[in-house]
Order: structure tokens, then sequence, then C-alpha cells
């Protein structure tokens, strides 16, 4: 089908179902489609709802799997002018055909059985040749829609921000600065997690450098039950909130820190999308260049010059540790 441009007004849904991380990678495309739209409804995993809550570009918000797609498209037929899909379900863009009078997703093989006049395939880009941003940016740039704000997106409510006060002021020293550390990515790609070891030693020359600072462990769990080895840590100075708060509340407590150092998983884009200063540690099978926050000067990438997360050094990290806490609040 050739490409047709979304109409001003038009009635638009997009189906988001990923990790939290690519859901926020979608973010710019959302906020661009709804520059055009008159109204966009976004559908995503149960799962992933909180993360978009309160974005002022999303009208309605509401969840999809691929089990609940088959009904849902049967009782929504034709209920919008556009559908973009993000994905490679079929299940999914099947709903998106039934739902909408066209459809735009890329043309992965799962979607070749799926023959339908409504639909623009959208070439996929080659492996590791756009930020994703970009990447998720192509359906929507098939309608010719374009995207003049790069920044992920997340919303942290004051009543979000007074909680997360809260709970510092509990659970966490006084003193400043305060850093977050996020050590591990989750169990299918620990392959990007820095070395524990490293982190500690970061965390130590922290707390030398800085002799009030509060060091805060974010993240699950299963992070809770793998840093043991941060315990070595003087305990007045460590707090953690890992696997103790939801994802929403975790973000007010991140907004809240004067640093954030992590490895490449789901928080670090939230870090991303708060805009707060950040280190974010890449692994070159997942670079940097292709996954940092955009439009962010608060963010400093590193990527490991080997495959191995090891290859990159303590003192790179605490270069640009000291280097990010110097301009926070004259520390």
């Amino acid at each position: 089908m050739t490409a047709r441009a979304l109409e001003p007004g038009s009635r638009v849904c997009a189906v988001v179902v990923a990790r939290i991380g690519d859901t926020l990678l979608a973010t710019p495309a959302l906020r661009a489609l709804r520059a055009v739209a008159g109204r966009l409804t976004v559908l995503v995993h149960p799962q992933r709802e909180e993360a978009l809550r309160h974005l002022d570009f999303i009208d309605d918000l509401r969840s999809i799997t691929k089990h609940s797609a088959w009904l849902r498209g049967r009782t929504l037929a034709r209920a919008y002018d556009a559908a973009f899909c993000w994905g490679r379900e079929p299940a999914l863009l099947r709903y998106c055909l039934r739902a909408a009078a066209r459809s735009y997703a890329f043309d992965y093989p799962e979607f070749a059985s799926l023959q339908a006049a409504a639909l623009t395939r959208v070439p996929v880009p080659a492996e590791s040749s756009l930020h994703a941003v970009h990447e998720r940016l192509r359906p929507v740039e098939a309608a010719a829609v374009q995207c003049k704000d790069f920044r992920l997106a997340y919303v942290v409510t004051d009543e979000e921000r007074r909680d997360a006060r809260a709970w510092l002021s509990q659970h966490a020293a006084t003193g400043k600065p305060t850093v977050g550390l996020q050590p591990f990515s989750f169990p299918t790609k620990a392959h990007r997690d820095w070395p524990l070891d490293r982190f500690v030693e970061l965390a130590r020359r922290i707390l030398t450098e800085y002799p009030q600072a509060r060091i805060l462990l974010l993240g699950d769990a299963d992070a809770r039950r793998r840093a043991d080895a941060l315990r070595q840590l003087p305990g007045e100075r460590l707090s953690v909130a890992a696997g103790t708060r939801s994802l929403r509340q975790s973000a007010a407590l991140m907004q809240a820190l004067d640093l954030y150092v992590g490895v490449d998983t789901g928080p670090t884009h939230l870090a991303g999308a708060l805009g707060i200063p950040m280190i974010a540690l890449y692994h070159p099978r997942y670079p940097g260049r292709n996954l940092a926050p955009l439009d962010n000067p608060r963010c400093v990438a590193i990527e490991a010059p080997q495959d191995d997360m090891a290859s990159i050094t303590v003192d790179q990290v605490w270069l640009a540790a000291r280097s990010q806490l110097q301009g926070r609040h004259g520390l």
C-alpha cells in the first residue's frame, strides 16, 4: 500500500507492548503523533501502564495483550482512523487492522502472512544502524509525521515527590549528595552488568570525597538479593530501595537524586526520561550512541571498549561522577 499522510485531527491508536525501556523509547513517537492527531489512544502491556501515566500527549491509556487483542479488535472495528503497531506479535497487528482504517507497522517476517491493503509496511532498519528513538519513529514518519522533540517522557506527580521525600527522610541518612546505583540489568542480559566490585569502589570514592553522601541501591528484589558486596559500605550511608518500591515510587526517588549511575536497563531509560544527572554504562553490542537519551545534556554515556563490561574502569566512571557532582548544589 502507498503510504498516506496522517490527517490533522485523526483518531489514532498506538500499540506499544514492550519492556519498560522500550516503552519509554517510544514516547517521542507518541508525542509526535499527538501533535497531529485529534485524539491519541495508547495500548500497552498491563504492567507498563504506570510508565506512561500522566503524560499530557496521551488522551486514553489502556492495556492490551496478545490474548486480549482478538476480542478487543472485534468490538472496536474501525474505531480509529489510523493505528501504529510496535512489536512483532501478529495478534497485535491483527487488532490494528480490524480497529483502524489504516495501519502502520515494521515489515517483520512474523507479519508475512498478514495481507491487507490498508497496511503500510515499514522497512526494518539494519541492526544498530539507528538510535532506538529514531528507529521507533520510522512508522510515524511513514505517515508523514515529523518529530521535533526527541526527549523521552515521564511525569512524576507532586504526591509522588512528597512520598519520595518522606521515604528518604525515614530510610536514608541526611546529607548530600544522594547517589543512586543501578548495578544490574535483567538476568538474560547479565553481560551488560558492570562488575559489582566496581560499583563498591565507586561508592567508596564518593563517600571519601563527600563524607556526608548517601548511596541508594535501586532495582528489583533480585538486585536486593545480589548486592551483598555493597553492604561493605558504612551502613548509615547505604540505603536499599531495591525490591521495596513500585516503578512509580522508584522513579520519584530517582528524581530526588543528585546523580544516577546505572547499566543499560529500564531504570536507566527512566533516568533519561526524568532528565536527572546520570552516568549510563553500555556494552558495545548495545552501544550508547544508539541508546543513550537524546537531547539530554545531563547524561554521560560510557561504552565498554571491549566485549566485556569490566573494560570500563572505576577511574573513568569516578571522573565522570565527580564532574557531575561538582556541578550540583555547589558540591
